[in-house]
């Protein structure tokens, strides 16, 4: 095993950041330089490329808790947590440009893609109402409930609340299926009745409800439940 330091100088992930820019790196060499250091007996780009054959995907490490990114060899709580802050700012950054520029939400796969790096990697179902503007630009998203859904637990008044409180022309419904499959139950069926009606009687559009699976979604609207 060789160290960082026995690397040529321009093989280097720091020194080739610097050098070329963000964008030449590898996943492996982004990862290495967030873990900054390996250890006695492993350095820290084989940490990282452990990391990545172990979880596949970026957007599977997302979804990792502390404790399953330590049971990598050498990878601490310490380093556990700076590989998840460095994808929450990720995270943070693109929502944020989304809410700069009033993200213009007027298709379910819009949505979708909106919501998917939020809520795909759930370990819980997460319900949430994106509220929208007469152009159907987003006003703000809330999270309402997490936990297994049903419709006596995701109430009309806590939905409409907020949408009388940011003057929302309309609203869309997400939540996330952990199991992947998108596909709605019933429980999922009331609930959108219910909140499809009670936003009726309140001049409140319920556009569409869209359920977020891995790597795919199921939209009322688009397959003709509205």
């Amino acid at each position: 095993m060789y160290m960082i330091k026995e690397m040529p100088v321009n093989e280097r992930p720091r020194e080739r950041f610097l050098k070329y820019g963000r964008t030449a790196l590898s996943e492996r060499e982004l990862i290495a330089i967030i873990l900054r250091t390996g250890t006695r007996s492993v350095n820290v780009l084989d940490m990282a490329s452990s990391v990545l054959k172990r979880f596949d995907s970026i957007t599977a490490i997302n979804g990792c808790s502390v404790s399953d990114l330590t049971t990598i060899r050498g990878l601490g709580p310490t380093k556990a947590v700076q590989i998840l802050a460095a994808l929450e700012l990720g995270r943070r950054l693109y929502e944020e440009r989304h809410l700069l520029n009033r993200e213009t939400l007027d298709s379910p796969k819009a949505v979708y893609q909106f919501m998917r790096l939020h809520v795909e990697t759930k370990t819980q179902e997460n319900f949430y109402c994106l509220y929208l503007d007469t152009k159907s630009r987003l006003i703000e998203r809330v999270k309402i409930y997490v936990g297994t859904l049903n419709s006596a637990l995701v109430h009309p008044r806590e939905v409409f609340r907020h949408a009388l409180r940011l003057s929302a022309a309309s609203v869309i419904l997400i939540h996330n299926h952990p199991s992947g499959d998108p596909a709605p139950s019933e429980s999922d069926r009331e609930i959108t009745d219910v909140l499809r009606k009670n936003g009726e009687m309140m001049d409140i559009r319920v556009v569409d409800h869209i359920i977020i699976g891995r790597g795919r979604y199921y939209s009322f609207r688009e397959n003709g439940e509205y």
